[in-house]
Protein backbone atom coordinates (compact mmCIF):
# COMPACT_ATOMS: atom_id res chain seq x y z
CA UNK A 1 0.00 0.00 0.00
CA UNK A 2 1.19 3.50 -0.78
CA UNK A 3 1.20 6.27 1.85
CA UNK A 4 -0.24 9.77 1.39
CA UNK A 5 0.33 12.95 3.41
CA UNK A 6 -0.82 16.49 2.66
CA UNK A 7 -0.35 19.70 4.68
CA UNK A 8 -1.70 23.23 4.47
CA UNK A 9 0.68 24.74 7.00
CA UNK A 10 1.92 27.93 8.61
CA UNK A 11 5.60 27.04 8.15
CA UNK A 12 7.57 25.10 5.54
CA UNK A 13 5.97 21.65 5.34
CA UNK A 14 8.54 19.38 3.64
CA UNK A 15 10.20 18.17 6.85
CA UNK A 16 6.84 17.48 8.52
CA UNK A 17 5.64 15.55 5.48
CA UNK A 18 8.73 13.32 5.53
CA UNK A 19 8.32 12.65 9.26
CA UNK A 20 4.68 11.70 8.67
CA UNK A 21 5.70 9.42 5.80
CA UNK A 22 8.07 7.61 8.15
CA UNK A 23 5.04 6.65 10.20
CA UNK A 24 3.59 5.01 7.07
CA UNK A 25 6.67 2.92 6.29
CA UNK A 26 4.91 -0.15 7.69
CA UNK A 27 2.72 -0.09 4.55
CA UNK A 28 5.74 -0.95 2.39
CA UNK A 29 7.24 1.22 -0.39
CA UNK A 30 9.99 1.42 -2.99
CA UNK A 31 10.26 5.19 -3.65
CA UNK A 32 9.16 8.45 -2.07
CA UNK A 33 8.62 12.08 -2.92
CA UNK A 34 7.41 15.50 -1.79
CA UNK A 35 5.96 18.46 -3.72
CA UNK A 36 5.30 21.99 -2.46
CA UNK A 37 3.79 25.12 -3.95
CA UNK A 38 6.27 28.03 -3.98
CA UNK A 39 5.45 31.41 -5.56
CA UNK A 40 3.04 29.88 -8.04
CA UNK A 41 5.42 27.03 -8.97
CA UNK A 42 5.35 23.30 -8.31
CA UNK A 43 8.61 22.16 -6.72
CA UNK A 44 9.22 18.40 -6.45
CA UNK A 45 11.87 16.20 -4.84
CA UNK A 46 11.70 12.46 -5.48
CA UNK A 47 13.99 9.48 -4.89
CA UNK A 48 13.90 5.70 -5.32
CA UNK A 49 14.49 3.47 -2.31
CA UNK A 50 14.20 4.46 1.33
CA UNK A 51 13.07 7.77 2.79
CA UNK A 52 16.65 8.52 3.78
CA UNK A 53 17.38 8.96 0.07
CA UNK A 54 14.63 11.56 -0.16
CA UNK A 55 15.93 13.26 2.98
CA UNK A 56 19.39 13.49 1.42
CA UNK A 57 17.93 15.13 -1.66
CA UNK A 58 15.98 17.60 0.47
CA UNK A 59 19.17 18.54 2.34
CA UNK A 60 20.82 19.34 -1.00
CA UNK A 61 17.75 21.05 -2.46
CA UNK A 62 15.44 22.26 0.35
CA UNK A 63 11.77 23.06 -0.20
CA UNK A 64 10.32 26.20 1.40
CA UNK A 65 6.62 25.89 0.50
CA UNK A 66 3.89 26.12 3.15
CA UNK A 67 1.58 23.86 1.10
CA UNK A 68 2.66 20.36 0.15
CA UNK A 69 1.91 16.70 -0.46
CA UNK A 70 4.09 13.62 0.01
CA UNK A 71 3.98 9.97 -0.93
CA UNK A 72 5.59 6.58 -0.44
CA UNK A 73 5.03 4.40 -3.51
CA UNK A 74 4.62 0.65 -3.88
CA UNK A 75 5.12 0.16 -7.62
CA UNK A 76 2.12 -1.17 -9.57
CA UNK A 77 2.49 0.59 -12.93
CA UNK A 78 6.08 1.13 -14.02
CA UNK A 79 9.45 0.46 -12.43
CA UNK A 80 10.51 1.69 -9.00
CA UNK A 81 12.60 4.69 -10.07
CA UNK A 82 12.67 8.45 -9.66
CA UNK A 83 10.70 9.08 -12.84
CA UNK A 84 7.76 6.99 -11.69
CA UNK A 85 7.94 8.17 -8.07
CA UNK A 86 5.13 10.44 -6.87
CA UNK A 87 4.12 13.28 -6.79
CA UNK A 88 3.23 13.58 -10.50
CA UNK A 89 2.60 16.90 -12.18
CA UNK A 90 0.75 18.06 -15.27
CA UNK A 91 0.32 21.76 -16.03
CA UNK A 92 -1.40 23.36 -13.04
CA UNK A 93 -1.80 20.07 -11.15
CA UNK A 94 0.35 17.97 -8.82
CA UNK A 95 -1.02 14.75 -7.38
CA UNK A 96 -0.28 11.69 -5.22
CA UNK A 97 -2.26 8.49 -5.41
CA UNK A 98 -2.74 5.25 -3.49
CA UNK A 99 -4.39 2.36 -5.32
CA UNK A 100 -5.04 1.36 -8.92
CA UNK A 101 -6.98 3.16 -11.68
CA UNK A 102 -8.36 0.15 -13.51
CA UNK A 103 -9.39 2.00 -16.67
CA UNK A 104 -6.22 4.10 -16.99
CA UNK A 105 -5.25 2.61 -20.39
CA UNK A 106 -8.50 3.70 -21.96
CA UNK A 107 -8.13 7.18 -20.45
CA UNK A 108 -4.47 7.39 -21.46
CA UNK A 109 -5.30 6.48 -25.06
CA UNK A 110 -7.94 9.21 -25.08
CA UNK A 111 -5.42 11.81 -23.89
CA UNK A 112 -2.72 10.57 -26.24
CA UNK A 113 -5.08 10.96 -29.18
CA UNK A 114 -5.33 14.64 -28.23
CA UNK A 115 -1.56 15.00 -28.27
CA UNK A 116 -0.79 14.62 -24.55
CA UNK A 117 2.78 13.49 -23.82
CA UNK A 118 3.49 11.32 -20.79
CA UNK A 119 6.67 11.34 -18.74
CA UNK A 120 5.98 8.19 -16.71
CA UNK A 121 4.49 4.70 -16.94
CA UNK A 122 2.06 5.30 -14.08
CA UNK A 123 -1.71 5.40 -13.94
CA UNK A 124 -1.41 8.40 -11.59
CA UNK A 125 -0.03 10.71 -14.26
CA UNK A 126 -3.13 10.03 -16.35
CA UNK A 127 -5.31 11.46 -13.56
CA UNK A 128 -3.12 14.56 -13.33
CA UNK A 129 -3.48 15.19 -17.07
CA UNK A 130 -7.24 14.64 -16.95
CA UNK A 131 -7.64 17.24 -14.20
CA UNK A 132 -5.29 19.65 -15.99
CA UNK A 133 -7.34 19.29 -19.16
CA UNK A 134 -10.46 20.29 -17.27
CA UNK A 135 -8.58 23.28 -15.83
CA UNK A 136 -7.48 24.38 -19.31
CA UNK A 137 -11.12 24.19 -20.33
CA UNK A 138 -11.87 26.86 -17.75
CA UNK A 139 -13.15 24.80 -14.79
CA UNK A 140 -12.39 25.73 -11.20
CA UNK A 141 -10.19 23.23 -9.30
CA UNK A 142 -13.04 21.60 -7.36
CA UNK A 143 -15.18 21.28 -10.49
CA UNK A 144 -12.29 19.80 -12.44
CA UNK A 145 -11.67 17.17 -9.76
CA UNK A 146 -15.38 16.40 -9.38
CA UNK A 147 -15.78 15.73 -13.11
CA UNK A 148 -12.66 13.59 -13.37
CA UNK A 149 -13.59 11.45 -10.36
CA UNK A 150 -16.73 10.34 -12.22
CA UNK A 151 -14.55 8.76 -14.87
CA UNK A 152 -12.17 6.79 -12.66
CA UNK A 153 -12.70 3.07 -12.07
CA UNK A 154 -10.80 1.18 -9.38
CA UNK A 155 -9.82 1.58 -5.76
CA UNK A 156 -7.86 4.70 -4.94
CA UNK A 157 -7.14 7.66 -2.70
CA UNK A 158 -5.94 10.99 -4.10
CA UNK A 159 -4.40 14.18 -2.74
CA UNK A 160 -4.25 17.07 -5.22
CA UNK A 161 -2.68 20.53 -5.24
CA UNK A 162 -2.81 23.35 -7.80
CA UNK A 163 0.16 25.66 -8.36
CA UNK A 164 -2.20 28.64 -8.69
CA UNK A 165 -3.86 27.88 -5.32
CA UNK A 166 -1.58 27.73 -2.27
CA UNK A 167 -4.52 27.56 0.14
CA UNK A 168 -6.27 24.57 -1.38
CA UNK A 169 -5.89 20.81 -0.93
CA UNK A 170 -8.37 18.36 -2.44
CA UNK A 171 -8.62 14.71 -1.41
CA UNK A 172 -10.76 11.80 -2.59
CA UNK A 173 -11.22 8.16 -1.64
CA UNK A 174 -12.77 5.15 -3.30
CA UNK A 175 -11.77 1.85 -1.77
CA UNK A 176 -8.57 3.20 -0.17
CA UNK A 177 -8.55 5.03 3.19
CA UNK A 178 -8.06 8.76 3.65
CA UNK A 179 -8.38 10.90 6.78
CA UNK A 180 -8.56 14.65 7.44
CA UNK A 181 -6.63 16.17 10.34
CA UNK A 182 -7.97 19.43 11.82
CA UNK A 183 -5.41 21.92 13.12
CA UNK A 184 -5.48 25.54 14.24
CA UNK A 185 -5.10 27.52 11.03
CA UNK A 186 -3.72 24.35 9.42
CA UNK A 187 -5.25 21.30 7.75
CA UNK A 188 -3.85 17.86 7.09
CA UNK A 189 -4.61 14.85 4.93
CA UNK A 190 -3.23 11.34 5.46
CA UNK A 191 -3.67 7.66 4.70
CA UNK A 192 -4.40 7.00 8.36
CA UNK A 193 -4.45 8.62 11.79
CA UNK A 194 -0.95 7.34 12.61
CA UNK A 195 0.48 9.70 9.99
CA UNK A 196 -1.54 12.63 11.33
CA UNK A 197 -0.83 12.02 15.02
CA UNK A 198 2.18 14.40 15.29
CA UNK A 199 0.03 17.28 14.06
CA UNK A 200 -3.43 16.74 15.56
CA UNK A 201 -5.68 14.27 17.33
CA UNK A 202 -8.83 15.68 15.70
CA UNK A 203 -9.54 13.41 12.76
CA UNK A 204 -12.39 13.00 10.28
CA UNK A 205 -12.49 9.79 8.24
CA UNK A 206 -13.76 10.07 4.70
CA UNK A 207 -16.34 7.46 3.84
CA UNK A 208 -16.49 5.42 0.65
CA UNK A 209 -16.84 7.69 -2.38
CA UNK A 210 -16.24 10.92 -0.41
CA UNK A 211 -14.08 13.77 -1.63
CA UNK A 212 -13.03 16.86 0.28
CA UNK A 213 -11.99 20.46 -0.36
CA UNK A 214 -9.67 21.83 2.31
CA UNK A 215 -8.29 25.28 3.10
CA UNK A 216 -6.36 26.25 6.19
CA UNK A 217 -9.59 27.25 7.95
CA UNK A 218 -12.31 25.16 6.28
CA UNK A 219 -13.27 21.63 5.36
CA UNK A 220 -16.02 20.72 2.89
CA UNK A 221 -16.92 17.09 2.27
CA UNK A 222 -18.98 15.73 -0.62
CA UNK A 223 -20.34 12.21 -0.97
CA UNK A 224 -20.20 9.93 -4.01
CA UNK A 225 -23.23 11.75 -5.49
CA UNK A 226 -21.53 15.13 -5.00
CA UNK A 227 -23.90 16.15 -2.21
CA UNK A 228 -22.49 18.04 0.76
CA UNK A 229 -21.96 15.62 3.62
CA UNK A 230 -21.29 15.81 7.34
CA UNK A 231 -18.78 13.35 8.76
CA UNK A 232 -18.04 13.15 12.48
CA UNK A 233 -14.82 14.43 13.97
CA UNK A 234 -13.08 11.84 16.12
CA UNK A 235 -10.41 12.24 18.75
CA UNK A 236 -7.83 9.76 17.53
CA UNK A 237 -6.05 7.41 19.92
CA UNK A 238 -3.09 7.06 17.56
CA UNK A 239 0.12 7.83 19.43
CA UNK A 240 1.97 11.01 18.59
CA UNK A 241 5.18 9.22 19.54
CA UNK A 242 7.19 7.77 16.69
CA UNK A 243 7.25 3.97 16.93
CA UNK A 244 10.85 2.79 17.24
CA UNK A 245 12.71 -0.52 17.26
CA UNK A 246 14.02 -0.17 20.81
CA UNK A 247 16.94 -2.56 21.30
CA UNK A 248 15.93 -4.78 18.40
CA UNK A 249 17.67 -5.00 15.02
CA UNK A 250 14.44 -4.46 13.11
CA UNK A 251 10.72 -4.01 13.66
CA UNK A 252 9.82 -7.60 12.92
CA UNK A 253 12.09 -8.86 15.71
CA UNK A 254 10.53 -6.34 18.09
CA UNK A 255 7.01 -7.38 17.12
CA UNK A 256 7.77 -11.07 17.54
CA UNK A 257 9.05 -10.28 21.04
CA UNK A 258 5.87 -8.32 21.84
CA UNK A 259 3.56 -11.27 21.20
CA UNK A 260 3.14 -12.54 24.78
CA UNK A 261 2.11 -9.05 25.91
CA UNK A 262 -0.25 -8.15 23.07
CA UNK A 263 -1.88 -11.58 22.99
CA UNK A 264 -2.49 -11.16 26.72
CA UNK A 265 -4.10 -7.77 26.11
CA UNK A 266 -6.34 -9.22 23.40
CA UNK A 267 -7.41 -12.15 25.55
CA UNK A 268 -8.16 -9.78 28.44
CA UNK A 269 -10.71 -8.01 26.25
CA UNK A 270 -12.75 -11.16 25.65
CA UNK A 271 -12.09 -13.32 28.70
CA UNK A 272 -12.95 -13.03 32.37
CA UNK A 273 -9.72 -14.43 33.80
CA UNK A 274 -11.05 -14.92 37.31
CA UNK A 275 -14.16 -16.83 36.20
CA UNK A 276 -12.43 -18.53 33.27
CA UNK A 277 -15.31 -17.52 31.04
CA UNK A 278 -15.69 -15.77 27.70
CA UNK A 279 -17.44 -12.41 27.67
CA UNK A 280 -20.34 -11.56 25.37
CA UNK A 281 -19.15 -8.53 23.37
CA UNK A 282 -21.19 -5.36 23.64
CA UNK A 283 -23.23 -4.90 20.48
CA UNK A 284 -23.76 -8.59 19.70
CA UNK A 285 -27.36 -8.40 18.48
CA UNK A 286 -28.01 -11.80 16.91
CA UNK A 287 -28.51 -15.33 18.22
CA UNK A 288 -25.68 -17.77 17.51
CA UNK A 289 -28.19 -20.62 17.84
CA UNK A 290 -30.06 -19.42 14.75
CA UNK A 291 -26.99 -19.47 12.52
CA UNK A 292 -26.80 -22.14 9.85
CA UNK A 293 -23.47 -21.26 8.31
CA UNK A 294 -20.36 -19.20 8.85
CA UNK A 295 -18.43 -17.50 6.03
CA UNK A 296 -14.90 -16.35 6.82
CA UNK A 297 -12.95 -14.22 4.38
CA UNK A 298 -9.65 -12.34 4.49
CA UNK A 299 -6.37 -11.87 2.60
CA UNK A 300 -2.87 -13.24 3.15
CA UNK A 301 -1.90 -14.03 6.72
CA UNK A 302 -5.35 -13.03 8.00
CA UNK A 303 -6.90 -15.70 5.75
CA UNK A 304 -4.76 -18.34 7.47
CA UNK A 305 -6.00 -17.12 10.84
CA UNK A 306 -9.50 -17.56 9.45
CA UNK A 307 -8.70 -21.06 8.20
CA UNK A 308 -7.39 -22.04 11.63
CA UNK A 309 -10.58 -20.75 13.23
CA UNK A 310 -12.68 -22.92 10.90
CA UNK A 311 -11.46 -25.97 12.84
CA UNK A 312 -12.56 -24.34 16.12
CA UNK A 313 -15.98 -23.20 14.94
CA UNK A 314 -16.80 -26.57 13.41
CA UNK A 315 -15.38 -28.80 16.12
CA UNK A 316 -16.30 -26.81 19.23
CA UNK A 317 -19.37 -24.82 18.17
CA UNK A 318 -20.63 -27.32 15.57
CA UNK A 319 -21.13 -24.45 13.14
CA UNK A 320 -20.40 -25.21 9.46
CA UNK A 321 -17.77 -22.79 8.20
CA UNK A 322 -16.41 -21.86 4.80
CA UNK A 323 -13.15 -19.94 4.37
CA UNK A 324 -12.38 -18.03 1.20
CA UNK A 325 -9.68 -15.61 0.06
CA UNK A 326 -11.31 -12.19 -0.17
CA UNK A 327 -9.81 -11.37 -3.57
CA UNK A 328 -11.64 -14.42 -4.97
CA UNK A 329 -14.76 -14.33 -2.82
CA UNK A 330 -15.65 -10.74 -3.80
CA UNK A 331 -16.04 -11.74 -7.45
CA UNK A 332 -17.55 -15.21 -6.98
CA UNK A 333 -21.09 -14.05 -6.17
CA UNK A 334 -21.41 -16.93 -3.72
CA UNK A 335 -24.94 -17.80 -2.58
CA UNK A 336 -25.19 -17.13 1.14
CA UNK A 337 -27.88 -18.53 3.47
CA UNK A 338 -30.49 -16.35 5.12
CA UNK A 339 -29.31 -17.24 8.62
CA UNK A 340 -25.60 -16.77 8.02
CA UNK A 341 -22.74 -14.94 9.70
CA UNK A 342 -19.78 -13.50 7.84
CA UNK A 343 -16.49 -12.84 9.62
CA UNK A 344 -13.92 -10.65 7.89
CA UNK A 345 -10.37 -10.31 9.21
CA UNK A 346 -7.98 -7.43 8.51
CA UNK A 347 -5.11 -6.00 10.54
CA UNK A 348 -5.47 -2.52 9.07
CA UNK A 349 -9.22 -2.63 8.59
CA UNK A 350 -8.66 -1.11 5.14
CA UNK A 351 -7.79 -4.13 2.96
CA UNK A 352 -9.64 -3.35 -0.26
CA UNK A 353 -10.64 -6.91 -1.20
CA UNK A 354 -11.76 -7.70 2.35
CA UNK A 355 -13.81 -4.51 2.47
CA UNK A 356 -15.48 -5.44 -0.82
CA UNK A 357 -16.21 -8.92 0.57
CA UNK A 358 -17.77 -7.37 3.67
CA UNK A 359 -20.02 -5.19 1.56
CA UNK A 360 -21.11 -8.17 -0.53
CA UNK A 361 -21.98 -10.16 2.60
CA UNK A 362 -24.02 -7.24 3.93
CA UNK A 363 -25.86 -6.99 0.61
CA UNK A 364 -26.78 -10.68 0.99
CA UNK A 365 -28.35 -10.13 4.40
CA UNK A 366 -25.55 -11.70 6.45
CA UNK A 367 -24.78 -10.77 10.02
CA UNK A 368 -21.23 -9.42 10.00
CA UNK A 369 -18.31 -9.39 12.43
CA UNK A 370 -14.93 -7.82 11.72
CA UNK A 371 -11.68 -8.80 13.46
CA UNK A 372 -9.51 -5.68 13.14
CA UNK A 373 -6.53 -4.04 14.79
CA UNK A 374 -7.59 -0.48 13.98
CA UNK A 375 -10.96 0.36 15.59
CA UNK A 376 -11.39 3.56 13.55
CA UNK A 377 -10.91 1.77 10.21
CA UNK A 378 -13.44 1.52 7.40
CA UNK A 379 -14.06 -2.21 7.94
CA UNK A 380 -14.59 -1.66 11.67
CA UNK A 381 -17.08 1.12 10.97
CA UNK A 382 -19.04 -0.79 8.34
CA UNK A 383 -19.26 -4.20 10.03
CA UNK A 384 -22.21 -5.03 12.22
CA UNK A 385 -19.81 -5.75 15.09
CA UNK A 386 -16.10 -5.00 15.29
CA UNK A 387 -13.90 -7.10 17.58
CA UNK A 388 -10.59 -5.39 18.15
CA UNK A 389 -7.23 -7.02 18.51
CA UNK A 390 -4.71 -5.19 20.66
CA UNK A 391 -1.54 -5.80 18.69
CA UNK A 392 -0.63 -2.12 18.52
CA UNK A 393 0.99 -0.66 15.40
CA UNK A 394 2.55 -3.37 13.25
CA UNK A 395 5.37 -1.72 11.34
CA UNK A 396 6.95 -4.84 9.88
CA UNK A 397 5.50 -5.65 6.45
CA UNK A 398 5.31 -9.36 7.30
CA UNK A 399 2.61 -9.82 9.91
CA UNK A 400 3.56 -11.53 13.18
CA UNK A 401 1.87 -10.25 16.32
CA UNK A 402 -1.28 -9.25 14.42
CA UNK A 403 -1.66 -12.89 13.32
CA UNK A 404 -1.42 -14.33 16.82
CA UNK A 405 -3.79 -11.65 18.13
CA UNK A 406 -6.27 -12.54 15.38
CA UNK A 407 -6.04 -16.20 16.39
CA UNK A 408 -6.64 -15.19 20.02
CA UNK A 409 -9.75 -13.16 19.21
CA UNK A 410 -11.10 -15.88 16.91
CA UNK A 411 -10.50 -18.57 19.54
CA UNK A 412 -12.48 -16.54 22.07
CA UNK A 413 -15.26 -16.03 19.55
CA UNK A 414 -15.40 -19.75 18.74
CA UNK A 415 -15.70 -20.60 22.44
CA UNK A 416 -18.42 -17.96 22.81
CA UNK A 417 -20.30 -19.42 19.83
CA UNK A 418 -20.07 -22.89 21.37
CA UNK A 419 -21.29 -21.56 24.72
CA UNK A 420 -24.26 -19.75 23.21
CA UNK A 421 -25.15 -22.70 20.95
CA UNK A 422 -25.01 -25.07 23.91
CA UNK A 423 -22.37 -27.36 22.38
CA UNK A 424 -19.98 -27.17 25.35
CA UNK A 425 -20.54 -27.44 29.09
CA UNK A 426 -19.47 -24.86 31.63
CA UNK A 427 -16.60 -27.15 32.64
CA UNK A 428 -15.42 -27.42 29.03
CA UNK A 429 -15.57 -23.63 28.72
CA UNK A 430 -13.32 -23.32 31.77
CA UNK A 431 -10.83 -25.80 30.29
CA UNK A 432 -10.69 -24.04 26.93
CA UNK A 433 -10.39 -20.58 28.45
CA UNK A 434 -7.75 -21.87 30.86
CA UNK A 435 -5.66 -23.08 27.92
CA UNK A 436 -5.92 -19.67 26.27
CA UNK A 437 -4.90 -17.90 29.48
CA UNK A 438 -1.68 -19.92 29.48
CA UNK A 439 -0.82 -19.03 25.86
CA UNK A 440 1.18 -15.84 26.61
CA UNK A 441 3.37 -17.72 29.09
CA UNK A 442 4.06 -20.47 26.58
CA UNK A 443 4.91 -17.85 23.95
CA UNK A 444 7.45 -16.30 26.31
CA UNK A 445 9.02 -19.72 26.86
CA UNK A 446 9.34 -20.30 23.12
CA UNK A 447 11.05 -16.94 22.66
CA UNK A 448 13.75 -18.10 25.07
CA UNK A 449 14.71 -20.70 22.45
CA UNK A 450 15.94 -17.99 20.06
CA UNK A 451 19.54 -19.26 20.06
CA UNK A 452 18.52 -22.79 19.14
CA UNK A 453 16.02 -21.55 16.55
CA UNK A 454 18.77 -19.40 15.00
CA UNK A 455 21.00 -22.47 14.62
CA UNK A 456 18.28 -24.31 12.72
CA UNK A 457 17.50 -21.20 10.66
CA UNK A 458 21.11 -20.94 9.51
CA UNK A 459 20.86 -24.45 8.10
CA UNK A 460 17.56 -23.74 6.36
CA UNK A 461 19.00 -20.54 4.86
CA UNK A 462 21.15 -22.68 2.56
CA UNK A 463 18.10 -24.25 0.92
CA UNK A 464 16.41 -23.14 -2.28
CA UNK A 465 13.13 -24.93 -1.50
CA UNK A 466 11.40 -25.71 1.79
CA UNK A 467 8.21 -27.65 2.53
CA UNK A 468 5.96 -27.17 5.57
CA UNK A 469 3.59 -29.93 6.69
CA UNK A 470 0.76 -29.99 9.22
CA UNK A 471 -2.48 -31.82 9.89
CA UNK A 472 -5.73 -30.43 11.23
CA UNK A 473 -5.34 -26.97 12.68
CA UNK A 474 -1.60 -27.20 12.05
CA UNK A 475 -2.23 -27.15 8.29
CA UNK A 476 -3.03 -23.40 8.20
CA UNK A 477 -0.06 -22.84 10.50
CA UNK A 478 2.10 -24.64 7.93
CA UNK A 479 0.72 -22.33 5.23
CA UNK A 480 1.55 -19.29 7.34
CA UNK A 481 5.05 -20.57 8.08
CA UNK A 482 5.73 -21.03 4.37
CA UNK A 483 4.39 -17.55 3.62
CA UNK A 484 6.68 -15.99 6.22
CA UNK A 485 9.75 -17.77 4.88
CA UNK A 486 8.95 -16.57 1.35
CA UNK A 487 8.32 -12.99 2.45
CA UNK A 488 11.39 -12.61 4.63
CA UNK A 489 14.10 -14.83 3.11
CA UNK A 490 13.02 -15.05 -0.55
CA UNK A 491 13.37 -18.82 -0.29
CA UNK A 492 10.70 -20.73 -2.18
CA UNK A 493 8.46 -22.43 0.38
CA UNK A 494 5.12 -24.23 0.25
CA UNK A 495 2.76 -25.42 2.96
CA UNK A 496 0.78 -28.64 2.59
CA UNK A 497 -1.67 -30.74 4.54
CA UNK A 498 0.55 -33.61 5.66
CA UNK A 499 -1.89 -36.20 4.33
CA UNK A 500 -1.45 -34.75 0.83
CA UNK A 501 2.29 -35.37 0.81
CA UNK A 502 1.92 -38.55 -1.22
CA UNK A 503 -0.27 -36.79 -3.80
CA UNK A 504 2.53 -34.90 -5.51
CA UNK A 505 4.76 -32.95 -3.06
CA UNK A 506 6.73 -36.08 -2.09
CA UNK A 507 8.32 -35.91 -5.55
CA UNK A 508 10.11 -32.69 -4.50
CA UNK A 509 11.78 -34.21 -1.45
CA UNK A 510 15.49 -35.01 -1.50
CA UNK A 511 18.53 -34.38 0.68
CA UNK A 512 18.55 -30.69 -0.30
CA UNK A 513 14.97 -29.92 0.74
CA UNK A 514 14.25 -29.16 4.41
CA UNK A 515 10.79 -30.31 5.48
CA UNK A 516 9.37 -28.51 8.50
CA UNK A 517 6.74 -30.64 10.22
CA UNK A 518 4.38 -29.22 12.84
CA UNK A 519 3.77 -32.28 14.98
CA UNK A 520 2.46 -31.70 18.52
CA UNK A 521 1.24 -34.85 20.22
CA UNK A 522 -2.48 -34.73 19.43
CA UNK A 523 -5.05 -37.10 17.95
CA UNK A 524 -3.36 -36.84 14.54
CA UNK A 525 0.20 -37.22 15.82
CA UNK A 526 0.77 -40.82 14.67
CA UNK A 527 -0.48 -40.02 11.17
CA UNK A 528 1.85 -37.03 10.97
CA UNK A 529 4.78 -39.20 12.11
CA UNK A 530 3.93 -41.61 9.30
CA UNK A 531 4.29 -38.75 6.83
CA UNK A 532 7.63 -37.83 8.38
CA UNK A 533 8.82 -41.40 7.78
CA UNK A 534 8.07 -40.93 4.07
CA UNK A 535 10.25 -37.82 4.04
CA UNK A 536 13.06 -39.57 5.94
CA UNK A 537 13.02 -42.46 3.46
CA UNK A 538 13.91 -39.98 0.71
CA UNK A 539 16.71 -38.33 2.68
CA UNK A 540 14.78 -35.13 3.41
CA UNK A 541 16.02 -32.81 6.15
CA UNK A 542 13.36 -32.84 8.84
CA UNK A 543 12.68 -30.08 11.35
CA UNK A 544 10.03 -31.04 13.88
CA UNK A 545 8.04 -28.43 15.80
CA UNK A 546 6.77 -30.31 18.83
CA UNK A 547 5.73 -30.08 22.45
CA UNK A 548 8.73 -29.85 24.74
CA UNK A 549 7.65 -32.84 26.80
CA UNK A 550 6.84 -35.10 23.85
CA UNK A 551 8.53 -38.50 23.63
CA UNK A 552 9.88 -39.15 20.13
CA UNK A 553 11.42 -42.56 20.62
CA UNK A 554 8.85 -44.12 18.32
CA UNK A 555 9.84 -41.84 15.45
CA UNK A 556 12.64 -43.06 13.15
CA UNK A 557 12.57 -39.85 11.06
CA UNK A 558 16.11 -38.54 10.80
CA UNK A 559 17.80 -35.19 10.22
CA UNK A 560 20.94 -34.57 8.21
CA UNK A 561 21.65 -31.24 9.89
CA UNK A 562 24.87 -32.23 11.60
CA UNK A 563 26.30 -34.28 14.42
CA UNK A 564 23.78 -33.52 17.12
CA UNK A 565 20.94 -34.57 14.85
CA UNK A 566 18.20 -35.03 17.40
CA UNK A 567 18.72 -31.68 19.06
CA UNK A 568 19.12 -29.71 15.84
CA UNK A 569 16.15 -31.35 14.13
CA UNK A 570 13.67 -30.15 16.74
CA UNK A 571 12.19 -26.83 17.63
CA UNK A 572 10.74 -27.23 21.09
CA UNK A 573 7.62 -25.31 21.96
CA UNK A 574 4.47 -25.79 23.93
CA UNK A 575 1.10 -25.86 22.25
CA UNK A 576 -1.71 -24.42 24.40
Amino acid sequence: MCGIVGILGKEPVAEGIVEALKRLEYRGYDSAGVATIESGRIERRRAPGKLRNLEAKLREEPLAGLTGIGHTRWATHGAANETNAHPHAAGDVVIVHNGIIENFRELKDELAAEGTKFDTQTDTEVVAHLIDRERRNGKAPRDAVRDVLKRLDGAFALAILFKSEDNLLIGARKGSPLAIGHGNGEMFLGSDAIALAPFTNRVTYLEEGDWTVLTRTSCEIYDAKNRKAERPMNFSQASSMMVDKGNHRHFMAKEIEEQPEVVGHTLAEYIDFSERAVRVPEGLDFDFKSLTRLTITACGTASYAGLASKYWFEKIARLPAEVDIASEFRYREAPLPKDGLAIVISQSGETADTLAALRYCKSQGQQTIAIVNVPESTIAREAGLALRTFAGPEIGVASTKAFTCQLSALACLAILAAKLRGTITREQEKQLVGALIEAPRHMAEILKEEKHISEVAREIARARDVLYLGRGINFPIALEGALKLKEISYIHAEGYAAGELKHGPIALVDENVPVIVIAPRDELYEKTISNMEEVAARGGKIVRIVRKADNHRNCRARSVFGRNQKKRARLFGRVA
